[in-house]
Parts: structure tokens; sequence; C-alpha cells
């Protein structure tokens, strides 16, 4: 029984060192700033790993000196009770050795942030419709009456900034419809956040006013709610989100479908 504990915990070790070899070459596949802390947090599991899979060894040599102790003294007596009370130690400090190594191998959820950029396969611009993507309205008509971001969406926005220059546009009835696209951005937290800007929020008069503004920026991706408008700029745009509740047969292979901004993302 002591050879079978012994050989699965040196299975166990040689799972950790393979762990960390695959790890560690897979960050320097890919090397940056964020991969260098995660290096950090991967040495320190490693370290801590360590000193868990010491622990059997540790106290089994305590065992055997307190052993040796007990017998120079001239007590040579093992009772049944010691003898189970050492082998449930070990059996429990084994376990807990196990526990931490499972939880090692447990994967990494990815953070938004790396689901954001591989999502828009490290697209650089982004072009966004406000109408039914960011704002709760979905025509110029209601934006006459009130603007009102979609607190769901704010999260994905302030990732795609951070790693994109993203612009905002939509169609309008009259100015005040675009000061109160404004005012919604700014109350919601948008232009505080580092990037985006009230220049890079563009308005126009007609639905071809925003292809023109996309074909004029030339992003990555486009977002829009406006099939027509996606259909006609996929000759020129890279990719595409369609924001429907309904799936078009026969679209382009650059061009994605889903029911919100969020939803692409994985965030519900």
């Amino acid at each position: 029984m002591a050879d079978n504990s012994k050989e699965e915990f040196l299975n166990l070790i040689k799972r950790v060192g393979a762990f960390i070899t695959v790890k560690i070459s897979n960050l320097l596949r890919d090397l940056d700033s964020r991969s260098i802390g995660a290096i950090a947090g991967l040495a320190l599991a490693v370290f801590f790993t360590w000193r868990l899979l010491t622990l059997p060894s540790g106290t089994q040599r305590r065992q055997h000196k307190s052993s040796a102790g007990a017998t120079s003294s001239g007590s040579s007596t093992c009772t049944t009770a010691d003898v189970t009370c050492s082998k449930v130690s070990t059996s429990s400090e084994y376990s807990s050795t196990q526990n931490a190594v499972k939880e090692l191998f447990q994967p990494v959820k990815p953070t938004l942030g790396k689901i954001v950029r591989k999502r828009l396969n490290r697209g650089r611009k982004v072009t966004c419709q406000l109408l039914g993507v960011i704002l709760e309205e979905s025509s110029p008509e209601e934006l006459q009456k009130q603007a009102t971001v979609r607190p769901s969406v704010l999260e994905v926005l302030l990732e795609i900034t951070k790693c994109c220059d993203l612009y905002l546009m939509e169609r309008v009835l009259d100015d005040e419809s675009e000061k109160k696209v404004l005012v919604a951005l700014e109350d919601a937290g948008v232009f505080t956040s580092g990037g985006i800007v009230k220049d890079k929020v563009l308005f126009c008069g007609t639905e071809n006013g925003r292809t023109s503004f996309v074909r004029q920026l030339e992003p990555d991706w486009h977002i829009d709610t406006n099939p027509e408008i996606v259909t006609q700029l996929a000759r020129f745009i890279k990719y595409q989100l369609h924001i429907s509740a309904i799936n078009p047969e026969g679209s382009a292979s650059n061009i994605f479908t889903t029911t919100s901004l969020e939803n692409f993302f994985g965030l519900v």
C-alpha cells in the first residue's frame, strides 16, 4: 500500500512538471506585458505547490525522528491508536496535496478583455451603430424624445475601447436628438473611460450617410442592425457584426449575426 501511494505521488509530480512545461511554452510563444504578469503568477503557483508537495515527506521525517527519540529513552511500545493516527495524518496530508494539484490543473477562465480581443481577431478599428446596439431606442423618431444607454453593453464597450479605435455613429432627424445622445453617453460614463471622445460620435441625416462614414474610416469591424447596409459593406469591410433577432440565410462569410453586442462576447 505504501508503494502504491509513493507511485501515485511521483505521478502527481510528473503531471505538475508537464503542466508547467506546457504553460511556460504557451506564454513564451505569445509574450507581451500581460504575459509577464502571468509568468509571475505561475511562478508563485509553482512555489506554493512545491511547498505542499514537500509536506508529507517532512511530516514523515518528524515522525521517524520522534520514534527514534522514544526508542533511545527506553520506550519501545507502540499502541494501535498511535499507528492509526499516523496513517490518518499521512492520508489527510496526501489528500490535501492531491486537491492542490487538481486545483492547479483547473482551466483558467479568460478575462473579458481577452475574449474581446480574440473575438475581434485582433482588429484595431471598429465602427458601430448606436440605435439598437448601444442605445435602448431603435429608431430616429424615438431619439427625438429620449436617448437611453443600455447598461448591459457598457462593460463590453469599455473593453473594445482598450484594444480598438472605436467610432459610434447614427442617423438623426434634428440637432436636439444629437444632444440627447451625447448627454446619454456622457451620463453613462462612456467619455470618462478614456477610450471614446465626443469627436468620435458621428451623426448623419440618412442611412447612406452612415455607409459613407464606414467606407471612409475603413474599419476592421462594423457593427450594425440594418441588413441592407451590412450587405452593401460586405465587399469593403473585413468583418461585420449584424445585430438581429433573426439569422438571415445566405449571408457573406465575413458577416456574423448575433442578438446583441454583449451576447457576441458571451456575457448573456
